[in-house]
């Protein structure tokens, strides 16, 4: 997959790079922050929910199924995932890569007395689910950030920030039929930075389509940012 010209909006890779590489470097980096009324650890090398809006935007506006099972891929430091329990989701399994943001969302699991609804498991996409494994939901909130397979991935980091050419992305989408119930969503959580023709793709590489569940807009320098909550529809299930 090529990209060929660039979506309106569409980030810089190296102004993302930028931004990300400060907060991972800044020598008074906290180990805490504040969101959704409550207190979270924050691990260094983890990506911070406070870093954009969207952690804050997905947490609140997701559908939630409520006495089921929500699988969230790239955890991060668990916002989601321990919300997601907090909420009356039965079970929930956190995935991330970076074994860090496993710990982190375990040490916030515990802190929000959850944790013996949040299984948390390091995991490249859906590499550590047994293939007997379904939810009701499926939730990425994933890195917009479109660059080339050639792309410099520094540090551990920058797969929360970068998908090159949205490989994790198509593995997410193609891999999803084999985990979700019946009746089960497959939802992505991205913004207006994302590469529109990218994704669509995706979706219609296992003929689906993408569908708008909600647009939220937030005020962040420097411009007004609109976040997109999206399901991935397949062709059986429209």
């Amino acid at each position: 997959m090529t990209m060929t010209s660039r979506e309106p909006f569409q980030e810089d890779p190296l102004d993302a790079e930028a931004v990300l590489l400060r907060a991972l470097e800044a020598p008074d980096f906290p180990t805490e922050f504040s969101l959704l009324g409550r207190r979270w650890e924050l691990i260094r090398g983890v990506f911070p929910g406070t870093l954009t809006a969207a952690t804050e935007v997905m947490a609140t506006h997701l559908p939630y199924p409520v006495g089921g099972r929500l699988l969230e891929v790239g955890c991060g430091t668990g916002v989601i995932s321990v919300t997601a329990a907090l909420s009356g989701v039965e079970k929930v399994v956190a995935l991330d890569i970076v074994p860090n943001a496993i710990t982190n969302t375990l040490r916030n699991a515990v802190r929000h007395g959850v944790e013996f609804r949040v299984d948390a498991r390091v995991s490249d996409v859906y590499s550590a689910l047994d293939p007997s494994e379904v939810f009701d939901v499926i939730f990425w909130n994933v890195p917009w950030t479109y660059v080339a397979n050639d792309f410099p991935m520094k540090t551990e980091l920058h797969r929360a920030v970068f998908d090159p050419e949205y490989d994790g992305q198509r593995r997410m989408v193609q891999g999803a039929r084999s985990h979700l119930a019946p009746g089960g969503r497959l939802l992505i959580g991205t913004a207006d930075l994302k590469n529109a023709a990218a994704l669509e793709a995706l979706a219609s590489s296992v003929s689906a389509e993408l569908r708008m569940v909600e647009r939220i807009r937030r005020i962040e320098a420097p411009r007004v940012m609109e976040y997109h909550l999206m399901e991935v529809v397949f062709s059986d299930d429209r």
